[in-house]
Formats: structure tokens, sequence, C-alpha cells
């Protein structure tokens, strides 16, 4: 008998339609264009603007027009694991109010936090059930509201984030496509570098916090930075030396989009050129965890099946890793 694999077999993606441009960043903090785009590779991104939406309502178009794709009811979905670092709120989970809101009945799910490296930690994790045969189809959706916790007077922060969605389904697969290797990390010691300082048990949110604008995200940008750009770029290098593969193998390099400078390098790593690269960090900025599925659906019409995909993130915690997968359709 075949190994079971867990092959994505749809995606899609929604990102709201308002557009924030560098130019108009140029009227809110001390920054311009030129800076932006030669430092990170960002043009503009896009923000929800609705004052009554959150995460889970960038996920719902992606998802409903992801179950079209696929011809299928939401009821069929047998889990939903949703990776965000901006829930609709602490609890309940955000994957239970995805479910409701798509009529999707018979699934159980949760939410996954590992920053930016969350896609790729519950893509992993949802392949499990699909490989132990206890799932069918798993829905795992990575997006992040991040316009709700970017102080737009940190020029360091703000002209990184933007809004997005991105969904993909997993199915079993017996023909060799699918999730085939995957390297995962973490080390808590970068914990104090790229977090959020208050609104966890820590500091629960209270007038001092919020005055302190603590519910921001902090960054200490040099430090992401050194730590990205050698980790991402290594995990990425280990996933192909652990399965044999050389830059000539690899048909796509997805990376998680937060700068162009830690993406190249990141290809360099694996000797692959820009034309094997996908990247919409110039349309979108860092989504978080919405990067890997967004480009997965902007590039849908590119890929073919058994097209070899390595997928690789780094994110706040620190976390990081990579993905080694066979496209199935």
């Amino acid at each position: 008998m075949s190994k079971i694999r867990a092959a994505i077999t749809a995606v899609n993606g929604y990102v709201p339609p308002y557009i924030l441009t560098n130019q108009e960043l140029e009227t809110l903090v001390d920054t311009n264009d030129e800076w932006i785009v030669s430092r990170t590779g960002i043009k503009e991104r896009r923000i929800l603007k609705d004052g009554d939406k959150a995460t889970s309502d960038l996920a719902v178009p992606a998802v409903q027009g992801l179950l079209e794709k696929r011809g299928i009811s939401a009821k069929e979905i047998d889990l939903i694991i949703f990776a965000t670092a901006t829930p609709d709120m602490v609890f309940p989970a955000t994957a239970n109010i995805l479910a409701d809101k798509i009529g999707a009945s018979n699934a159980w799910g949760y939410d996954l936090q590992a920053a930016c490296s969350g896609f790729i930690y519950a893509l992993t994790t949802g392949a499990q059930f699909i490989e132990s045969g206890h799932h069918k189809k798993v829905l795992i959706v990575g997006g992040d509201k991040m316009s709700s916790i970017v102080d737009y007077t940190d020029r360091s922060t703000c002209i990184l984030f933007g809004d997005g969605c991105g969904a993909v389904l997993l199915e079993p697969d017996t023909e060799g496509n699918g999730v085939i290797d995957s390297v995962l990390k973490s080390d808590g010691a970068g914990r104090n570098y790229l977090y959020q300082k208050a609104g966890g048990s820590l500091n629960p949110a209270s007038h001092e916090t919020v005055d302190a604008r603590e519910h921001f995200i902090h960054q200490e940008g040099q430090q992401v930075f050194k730590f990205a750009v050698t980790n991402m770029a290594d995990a990425a290098g280990e996933i192909m030396e652990r399965n044999n593969l050389k830059g000539d193998d690899v048909t796509w390099l997805v990376p998680h989009q937060a700068n162009k400078r830690i993406i190249d390098a990141t290809a360099n790593r694996m000797n692959i050129g820009s034309e094997k690269i996908m990247i919409n960090i110039q349309k979108y900025g860092n989504t978080t965890n919405g990067t890997i599925p967004l480009c997965l659906w902007n590039w849908e019409n590119q890929l073919k099946k058994g097209d070899v995909l390595v997928l690789a993130a780094f994110g706040g915690g620190f976390t990081w890793g990579s993905i080694y997968l066979k496209w199935a359709y």
C-alpha cells in the first residue's frame, strides 16, 4: 500500500480592498517611498478598515472561495487549524468563530500561535491528521489583521505590516505528492526582540498599558533581521540537504514575506535564481500568517502537478522552519 501523504488540493486567499501606500505613510511618519522599498521591498499593503471586522472576516471569503473551487461543502471539513497572531479575541478560538460563520458544523478546530511561522507549523500539524488516517479534509488557514496591533506613529514597524488571509485544503494522496518533510525550530531566548508587551496574563490591559502604547508590536529590527536572515536560510538549506535536493530540483521557493533581503538570502543559500521565488511583498507587505498561503494563491495558475516547493518562514518567539512538498494538481 502506498504511503498516505497530506496534499494541498485547493488554495484561496483574500485581501481587503483598502490600499495603504508608502506615499500615504509619508504623511503619518518620517519616512519615504525610496527608503521603504530599498530596505524592505514593500510598496503598498492592504488594510481592513471596517471597525467591526476582525481576522475571521478576512478568512470567510478566502475559505468560501476555496470550498467553491474544490466543489465541496463546509460540512465536509473535519478540522480547522487557524494560524494567527491576531485572533478575534483571546477565546473562543478564531477557528471556532470561522467554523460557525462558514457553516462547518462537523469540524473541530483550534488556533495556532507561532507568529510569522504559524502557517508552516499549522500545515505540518494538519498533515499528521491526514497521514494518520483520522481525517480526510483538513483546512489550514493563515491570516492576520495586523493593522489592529500596529502603532502608526512607529515608523520602524508601521511600514512593514498589512492585513490578509490565505487558506489551503489538505486531503490524502497516494501518488507521492503532498507534504514530504519539515524542519521546525524555536528559541524562546529571542522573545524580547519581537513581541506585544501587554494584553496577556503577564501585563493585562489597563489604563497604564494603553497609555504606554504597549498593545502594539514591539520590534528590535536589527536583532530580528540578524536572526531571521540566518535561520530561515539555514532551515531551507537543511530541508534540501536532508532530502538530497539541489537548487535545480526546486521548482519554487515560497518564503515568508517579511523583508526582500531575507528572502534573497534564503534563495542564495538554496542556490536558486530569482525566477523561482514567489514574491508578493511589494503588494501586501508582511501579513504574518497570511504570507505563504497568499503566495500560493497568487501563483496557483503557474503551479503544476509534481512541482517541488520549499516553504520557509521566520517569526517572533523566535520561531522558524521549512517544509518540502510536492504540488498535487
